[in-house]
This record gives structure tokens, sequence and C-alpha cells, in this order.
């Protein structure tokens, strides 16, 4: 058998196959009809790299001679093969199989394959399951489908060390999330950042894992950006964490600080009668979405007035940071449905949950944070672009212009602040 092509014994295999009936024996004969295939390509590969045909005499001029082969077992989509790879001697130079690097490729878009799976919601356990042969044998090895988290977290790592001075962030937009991970008491926090560019691209710029939500641990996500080179954006977008305002006042002092529009009237909600609830969180809705400034500061004082007395938690919430509810005012009114709150992020974080939520615990930091980072990731590929019309850059490079009146370098709205 030694002396017998590889090839030639996967057609003797198939030979008898033929005399056999069943769904199993299809099976069967799909899978040596593939091995044959692959395994007639490398023996093809192997005489025009010699420059002989199987059997035929060596020549002085054609140094090298075949020694066997080695057995490998290789992961096509839906299948398992088993291939016998030629073994060479005395080549001046290594055979490489371009067949064999074809079967690698396609390997790598079957873990691909399980990646984005697991991404979107099947667990570990659910891959193993789900990617096996017609003998219910497991494509991917335990330790390969087990790597799928590292995959990730690498992919997170140059995420997070990309160069940021490129990007001319007009509106960036910050936002944290929890998960739960072992031998953490509480959850883990994530922060995320994601911005409107003066093109009108929406993007994912940092997601970091921190203990808390502190003023210490957003001033450290800040200075992590702005080392890497984020410019000063016109807006910063958040909701009412005390921790995540504060830095925002310190590392971007120069920036316009908006706070999200439905945190604020979820708090005020929170702090009427039910049965008013309805009617009155009405009027305050109508001042913070005012087609001016003018008129909301009308429209305010009006309801300070009104419910001073009668709802004075409500009026005392609704007075707290009203500046920073109402600045979204001063920029372009098509702009205006976009940066008023932190929707956006807030929806791309229920899609995430959705499939974290498979997940009791996840297994260590660098797990919940290369799947949070690549859910994110993708969805944010989906977002759509904010048009950005001629005037309304001009209307935002005035803005810029009040802010640092200083030459701006490259045309950007952005400006470079000193770290």
């Amino acid at each position: 058998m030694k002396n017998i092509r590889a090839s030639e014994r996967k057609r003797k295999e198939l030979e008898a196959l033929l005399e056999r009936e069943g769904t199993g024996a299809m099976e069967e004969f799909h899978r040596l009809s593939q091995e044959k295939v692959y395994q007639e390509a490398m023996e093809a590969e192997v005489d025009a790299f010699l420059g002989r045909s199987w059997h035929e005499r060596k020549k002085e001029s054609q140094p090298g001679y075949r020694n066997g082969y080695y057995e490998r077992k290789a992961v096509v989509p839906g299948e398992r093969l088993s291939i016998s790879v030629p073994r060479l001697r005395g080549t001046k130079r290594p055979f490489v199989s371009r067949v064999l690097k074809g079967m690698a490729q396609l390997a790598e878009k079957v873990r691909v394959l399980a990646l984005e799976a697991y991404i979107r919601g099947l667990s570990t356990r659910d891959i193993e399951q789900t990617f096996v042969d017609e003998h219910q044998r497991g494509l991917l090895s335990r330790s390969a489908v087990s790597r799928l988290s590292e995959r990730l977290y690498q992919a997170y790592e140059s995420f997070s060390r990309r160069d940021l001075s490129g990007l001319d962030v007009v509106v960036l937009f910050a936002d944290g999330v929890y998960e739960a991970v072992r031998r953490y008491t509480n959850n883990q926090a994530l922060l995320c950042a994601w911005g409107i560019c003066s093109d009108g691209k929406k993007m994912l710029i940092h997601l970091a894992a921190v203990q808390s939500e502190s003023e210490q641990a957003w001033e450290s996500f800040f200075e992590d950006l702005q080392k890497r080179g984020l410019r000063h954006p016109l807006l910063v977008v958040s909701d009412g964490n005390n921790g995540v305002i504060a830095a925002i006042e310190r590392k971007f002092p120069l920036s316009d600080r908006q706070r999200c529009l439905v945190h604020k009237l979820r708090n005020i909600a929170a702090k009427l009668p039910r049965d008013v609830q309805e009617v009155v969180l009405q009027e305050f809705k109508e001042v913070y979405y005012a087609n001016s400034r003018e008129t909301a500061n009308l429209l305010g004082a009006r309801l300070i007035e009104k419910y001073a007395a009668t709802y004075p938690a409500a009026v005392a919430c609704f007075t707290d940071d009203l500046e920073a509810c109402l600045v979204y005012l001063t920029y372009p009114e098509a702009h205006r449905r976009f940066i008023r709150t932190t929707n956006l992020l807030e929806r791309t974080f229920e899609e995430e949950k959705r499939r974290t939520k498979i997940l009791p615990q996840h297994q260590h930091e660098r797990a919940v944070v290369g799947l949070v980072f690549a859910v994110l990731y993708r969805v944010s590929q989906r977002w759509q672009h904010v048009t950005m019309t001629a005037v309304e850059l001009a209307q935002l490079r005035a803005l810029r212009t009040i802010k640092s009146p200083e030459t701006n370098e490259q045309g950007m709205i952005s400006y470079r602040i000193a770290v």
C-alpha cells in the first residue's frame, strides 16, 4: 500500500462504497469525494514541484524525492477531512502546498463563522454542539471554541490603541453600562464613548472597563482619548451622573455640555404624582423641546411660576442643570434631535444586553470587554450618517470660533488642547 498513491487509495474506497446503500453511505461518499479531489490536487502540485510524475525515474537535474505521507485533519465548511500530505526529501527549497494553504483558509472561515455566531448569541457550548460533521464530531476543538473570547479581546486591544488625531469629532457622547463578571462583588462597569464627526459619520470611539462610574474613572477615560490624539469637541453629551459631569467639565473645559433629556425627564417624572404625571410632564417636555432658546426660557419661567408651590421637588429637578439641558438649542436645528439625548448609545446597549443576557456572568474582564466591544462595534457599523450641509458646517465653525478664536489647523471644527 506504500507504493500506491493516496488518491488511488481514495478511489478504491469510493468504488467499495458504491456497493453500499443508505443515507450513511451517501454522506461517506460525499466526504471521500472531497478528500480524493484535494488529494489529487496536492499530488499534481508535487509532480510539478519535482518536475516528474509518480514512479518516473529521477534525473540528475531533478533534485528531491517523495518520502511517503503524513496524515492531517482539515476542516472545511460542514466537514472534517482526513488528508495524506506528501512528504518530500532532498529538495533545494521546502515544498509548500497551495491546496493545503487554501484548506487552512477554509478552516479559518469556519472559525470566523463560529466567532460571529458567538457574538450574535450562541454560547461556547452551543457552538460546540452546532459545528459538527455528519457523525456529530466537533469541527472545532474545545480549546478553539474557548479561544473565541481571546480573539475578540485582541481585536479590542488593537481598537483601543489606534490614533485618534485624525478624527474631527464635533459631538462626543459618553455613557456607561454594567455587566456581571465572576469574582466581582458588584457589576463590572464599562465606559463608552461615541461621536458625530464633521463629515456626518457616527462612530464608536472607545470602550474601557473600570470599577465604577466615578469622577476619577471618567477622567482617566477622557485622558486616554486625549493622549491618543482626540481633539476638543464642540459639545459633550451625557446623563446626570455626577462623576461624568465633573470629568467632562475638567477634561473638556471649553466644550458645551448637554444633559440627556430622556434621563432628565425620567428624573422629573419620578417626582410627580402618578395621577397628573402624564399631563404635567408634557409641559416640561414643551420647554425642553422648544424650537428656540428664547421660547424655552419663556416657557420655563412660566412653568416654574405655575408649579413651584404645587410640585416643588419636580420644579427643583427641572431647574437643576437647566443650562446643560437647553444648550443644544444653539446648534443647527437639523442636528438637534441627534445631540439632545444619548438614545443611540442606549439602544446600542439594549442590543448588547440581549446578547450578553444568555451568560449568567462572564468568566473574567477580558471576556466581557471583548464580547461587549464586538457587539457594540458591529452595531455601530450600521449607524446612519448625519447630514452636514455647507450652512450647518458654517454654523458649527462659528460656534467653534467663539470658543477658540485661534486659527484651526487642517480646517477641522474640533480643536487641539494641551493634555
